[in-house]
């Protein structure tokens, strides 16, 4: 049976120059009402979990978490899924550097630009933010990372800079370590920590 990460793949095809067909298929037979657009697979990983803890089933509510591998994209994935497409609702999650690609991309595809959550800076900040650097510290020793995180500490280039903006950066200083805690910084929220505009995210679909 097909599922929506079949649906994400075919979209992503379909956005690289492959056919629509599978696409339109897809979105049929899985009865997808709802694309989230967002930047990347951290990303992916917060509002998954986010949904996993609220006892959600996106995908069986017809919702498409789609990661679009950057803010550029998404002028062409909300043409494809939106309005002059697919006829989806399009939502999403951006960064707040980014929602001029945002505005421009849903206004194109004849979209609602409200149904857009901004995280100031980005949704690793919000979270930071949100749990406290002590917080995230407990997590990096929890998975192994806080050795890691006290060389990283030392180099020179972090010497007086923010605790915040420290952490902030060696999130993003290995390959996959953002996806890994997007996930993990979320599942240590407490319930009336949840950043807003992650919060309001889930709370639209």
């Amino acid at each position: 049976m097909a599922d929506m990460r079949a649906f994400q793949e075919a979209v992503t095809s379909w956005a690289t120059g492959g056919p629509e067909g599978p696409s339109r298929d897809l979105a049929e037979s899985l009865e997808v009402r709802t694309a989230v657009l967002l930047e990347g697979l951290s990303d992916l990983a917060a509002v998954e979990a986010l949904a996993a803890r609220r006892g959600r089933d996106l995908a069986a509510e017809g919702v498409c978490v789609m990661p679009m591998g950057g803010a550029m994209s998404v002028g062409r994935y909300a043409g494809l899924l939106g309005p002059p497409g697919l006829g989806l609702r399009l939502t999403g999650l951006c960064d707040e550097g980014e929602l001029g690609f945002y505005e421009r991309g849903l206004t194109r595809a004849q979209a609602p630009l409200q149904d857009i959550y901004v995280c100031t800076a980005d949704l690793e900040d919000e979270l930071i933010r949100a749990l406290g650097t002590a917080g995230v510290e407990e997590i990096l020793r929890a998975e192994g990372d806080f050795r890691a995180w006290q060389t990283f500490q030392r180099q020179p280039a972090q010497h007086g800079r923010p605790r915040h903006q420290q952490v902030r950066r060696f999130l993003g200083t290995k390959k996959g370590r953002k996806i890994r805690y997007g996930r993990l910084l979320v599942e240590a929220l407490a319930p009336d920590r949840t950043p807003p505009p992650l919060d309001g995210l889930l709370a639209s679909l």
